[in-house]
């Protein structure tokens, strides 16, 4: 089996500073065709981008919040750019999902956009929210961690 060819096109670098990041996975992403060239053109972002079962009875996961700009040479046949994208996932990777965001304060968050050959993916990452005095705490490390690097090379 070959390696497919991996293109990112966006990233969530918000996530690492705002999120504990308890588990990551891949995840299809089910898009139109002007979705698809709007996106290989970059024209996405992930700012308030979450991941939710917007039917409770359903085991479907879906991208809420999602903006990818409309395609400039597209016509009448163009996408909503914020529309709910469903995310194709296996059946036991639904479930366990669903049993991790039920536990208080979890939610998804995408972590990045990319293509794995022609598919597009979704890293796809269950964190739980920072608190303010997490976020300076791991501030404080890196800059110590900075100055450390700094009187090592003087």
């Amino acid at each position: 089996m070959s390696q497919r060819p991996v293109h990112i096109v966006v990233t969530n670098r918000k996530a690492q500073h705002h999120y504990h990041i308890v588990h990551r996975l891949e995840a299809g992403i089910a898009l139109q065709g002007t979705e698809v060239k709007s996106l290989r053109a970059g024209k996405v972002n992930l700012t308030d981008a979450y991941a939710t079962f917007l039917d409770k009875r359903k085991l479907e996961l879906w991208l809420v919040n999602l903006h990818i700009a409309p395609y400039e040479q597209g016509s009448y046949a163009n996408h909503n750019p914020t529309r709910p994208r469903k995310l194709l996932l296996h059946r036991r990777e639904l479930v366990r999902l669903r049993s991790m965001i039920e536990e208080k304060g979890m939610t998804i968050v995408p972590l990045a956009i990319y293509f794995s050959g022609p598919y597009a993916k979704v890293e796809l990452g269950v964190v739980r929210g920072k608190k303010l005095y997490d976020r300076r705490e791991e501030i404080k490390q890196q800059e110590m961690e900075r100055a450390m690097r700094r009187h090592e090379e003087s």
